[in-house]
């Protein structure tokens, strides 16, 4: 049932909430600027690359050297409102649709992730990745990254539909209060940066 509902659902949100979204594009163009989306390669099912889609939610500034600055000096007000009610996700729908992703899994994170998990760690790639996860509903990013991928994991062992329609309504409720937005002391998360001592 996962795929099939994944498709409906998606298309369904995407055609009700187009409003939505274009407004936020012309939001995102008037107080950042272009482009109005983050496209990133980000690791799917089995590893395997995919072109991940979000909304811009931070400024495009470099320094010197032209390397981006850190997260913390290239938010804004403005980009933080954008992530805090989660809006930032909603193009996310189409990677869904086009099966990329799914609604529920775990978060898809950075390439150069890939040789830094153990075993266990890795598992979180034998499913698609997700717009909300289990690891997203008990903690966000205000958890360890350790805690986050043994989520994941966990997800990854007990998945079914309902436990999927329980993270979504759970999803609902966290973005209205706004919990685990950010690690403590950071915009959004420190980077990771392995665990080779472990299983």
């Amino acid at each position: 049932m996962k795929r099939p509902f994944d498709f409906l659902a998606s298309l369904i949100a995407l055609i009700c909430l187009a409003p939505v979204i274009s407004l936020v594009a012309w939001k995102i163009r008037k107080n950042l600027g272009s482009p109005v989306l983050f496209r990133q390669t980000r690791p799917g099912l089995n590893g395997k690359p995919f072109e991940m889609v979000k909304f811009r939610s931070m400024k495009d500034a470099v320094d010197a050297n032209g390397n981006s600055l850190p997260d913390d000096e290239r938010m804004t007000p403005f980009g933080d409102k954008l992530r805090s009610s989660s809006l930032d996700e909603l193009p996310g729908l189409w990677n869904v649709l086009k099966g990329d992703m799914s609604l529920v899994g775990p978060r898809p994170l950075l390439v150069q992730y890939l040789p830094l998990y153990n075993k266990e760690q890795a598992r979180r790639h034998d499913v698609r990745p997700g717009i909300t996860g289990w690891a997203q509903i008990n903690g966000r990013n205000a958890i360890s990254w350790e805690d986050k991928f043994a989520l994941d994991v966990w997800y990854v062992d007990n998945r079914t539909f309902l436990l999927d329609m329980k993270i979504l309504f759970l999803t609902v409720k966290k973005v209205f209060i706004k919990e685990g937005i950010s690690a403590e002391g950071e915009a959004t998360m420190p980077a990771f940066k392995g665990n080779f001592n472990e299983k």
